[in-house]
């Protein structure tokens, strides 16, 4: 099989123009073309007059040997992307590996490990997920929290109420990254996800997606147990030997995977405690930025584009003060969401359904800071944790007290002055917002960083700095303050039989990523019990 690249087609191009573009790209006859396969689909909007579609062609030839030694441009053997497990359970017995924590990381480790056959054990202190689901509406109808089943906590991680975004830019030379789309297609995700080039997937069905794999993971062996909070670890002479939960129920295992998500405050201090090798690492606190989807979509295509759905975009601005601001986690037509997890703090992120179709695009507008930014906070590897709470605090109380986030146009944040009132652009934040001065809620730094940014992000989208576009703060979980050193094993630097894993444990970020690396910390446990 040959893979063919950068294929460019028009948007409108009828059926057969992609089989008739193989054929000359390869110079070959009709008959010579066994079969073809689209393996990826983007587009290319750099000419707004002539936006294009750009495939990636799997072919199978009758003689491709003959082909390749004539070199056509953008041609390679297609590479070997199946996925093959690295160990099975052994007959003899042995105690069961406990995955704590049940993201898109926890997920992808217990089902690795329960297809071979070693029947894991996995914790999550949260609820399943449509339990969850309402539990988290309490929070944005009526501003009740439920600090243990929320946006960040309980089935699915916080990947569940997010954009569903299935792409990264992690290196992926074994093609993980593909048995983590093909197994999500087999619990319900559209097909589409294995060919276009930035999939995603919206948190309805991702809902129902997450069900199927549990489903598949306790068919297997595989054994959830919800609302178990792990609460402490029992260490002997630098290793696991079992896990503790809140009830006081003692689980014996020498193997647990932390898949913890970048929330999970309570079990970093207690890991800290315990003596867990961890450090304090660099992340990005910032707001959420709103603008009518319509506004984006003429600034990337100069019109809507149905095919193509609600636009997106990246951008970056290095400031004056050596800062440096970054659009992150764009969610085209959707909504922004209270997504704190602890009482008296707001925190905001970003989520779309998958048909993209609110009236509004949201990103975060973010700065990164790194740990001596922590200092003024707290000491330590936890430090940056309490940088988060600061300002967490800060935002619940500009914004009320009630959970209503501080918000501000932009017009008003460039210049200085508080908002009182909201304009064109309907925030789509619940259970509300409070109009306001968003310079308590971050350090002075990043709100002067974010003041430059915004006209200079208005030079690259025209109208991003429209006046009546509204900031809504504050957004301090775009990952984790802190990372659990590993060595090359996948287990702590000085625990053996603890392997940090995903997000939480600061080796991923984002649906994908954080899936490929429980399938990795999977296949690491699964080598340890089967050796």
């Amino acid at each position: 099989m040959l893979r063919l690249t950068d294929i460019k087609l028009p948007l409108d191009h009828p059926p057969d123009a992609l089989k008739a573009a193989v054929l000359a790209r390869l110079k070959i006859p009709a008959a010579a073309l066994n079969d073809f396969a689209v393996f990826k689909r983007g587009h290319d909007a750099r000419n707004r007059s002539a936006i294009a579609y750009i495939y990636t062609v799997d072919v199978t030839l009758a003689d491709e040997a003959a082909v390749l030694a004539r070199k056509p441009r953008g041609t390679a053997p297609s590479p070997d992307m199946a996925y093959r497990f690295v160990a099975q359970a052994p007959a003899r017995a042995f105690r069961r590996p406990l995955v704590v924590g049940a993201g898109p990381c926890g997920l992808f480790a217990a089902l690795i490990l329960a297809q071979s056959g070693f029947r894991p054990i996995i914790l999550e202190r949260g609820k399943v997920v449509r339990q969850r689901t309402k539990d988290t509406w309490g929070l944005w109808r009526r501003s009740v929290l439920n600090p243990q089943s929320n946006v960040q906590f309980g089935e699915g991680g916080a990947g569940t109420f997010s954009d569903g975004k299935l792409y990264s830019q992690i290196k992926d030379p074994r093609h993980l990254g593909r048995k983590v789309l093909t197994e999500f297609v087999q619990a319900g995700a559209p097909e589409e996800i294995l060919t276009e080039a930035h999939p995603h997937i919206g948190t309805f069905r991702l809902v129902t997606m997450v069900e199927s794999l549990r489903a598949t993971i306790e068919a297997l062996g595989g054994e959830y147990r919800f609302e178990s909070k792990l609460t402490d670890l029992k260490i002997e002479d630098g290793a696991v030997r079992g896990a503790v939960l809140e009830s006081g129920e003692e689980i014996e295992t020498d193997h647990v995977v932390l898949a913890l998500g970048h929330s999970a405050r309570d079990t970093f201090e207690m890991l800290h405690a315990r003596g867990v090798a961890i450090e304090a690492k660099p992340f990005s606190v910032g707001f959420r930025i709103e603008h009518p989807q319509g506004l984006i979509d003429r600034a990337r295509y100069g019109r809507t584009i149905k095919q193509l759905g609600a636009a997106e975009y990246r951008l970056v601005h290095h400031a004056g003060n050596g800062r440096s601001v970054y659009s992150f986690c764009m969610c085209p037509g959707g909504t922004v969401v209270a997504a704190t997890s602890e009482p008296n703090r707001v925190v905001t992120n970003g989520m779309s359904q998958y048909s993209r179709n609110e009236r509004n695009a949201n990103a975060g507008i973010v700065v990164g800071i790194t740990p001596p930014d922590y200092a003024p906070y707290g000491d330590g590897p936890l430090a940056g944790i309490a940088l988060q709470r600061h300002f967490e605090s800060a935002a619940f109380v500009a914004g009320g007290e009630n959970y209503r986030a501080p918000a501000q146009l932009v017009g008003d944040f460039v210049a200085g002055q508080a908002s009182t009132a909201m304009g064109e652009v309907i925030p789509s934040y619940r259970p509300g917002v409070t109009p306001t001065d968003l310079a308590s809620c971050l350090p002075d730094y990043a709100i002067a960083a974010i003041r430059e940014a915004l006209p200079a992000f208005g030079r690259q989208i025209k109208g991003f700095d429209r006046p009546d576009a509204v900031l809504t703060g504050v957004e301090t979980r775009t990952s984790s303050p802190i990372r659990i050193q590993r060595d090359d094993s996948f287990q702590s630097l000085n625990t053996k039989g603890l392997y940090p894993a995903g997000e939480g444990a600061g080796f991923a970020g984002g649906i994908l990523s954080a899936a490929v690396d429980g399938i990795r910390v999977a296949e690491a446990v699964a080598r340890s019990i089967a050796a």
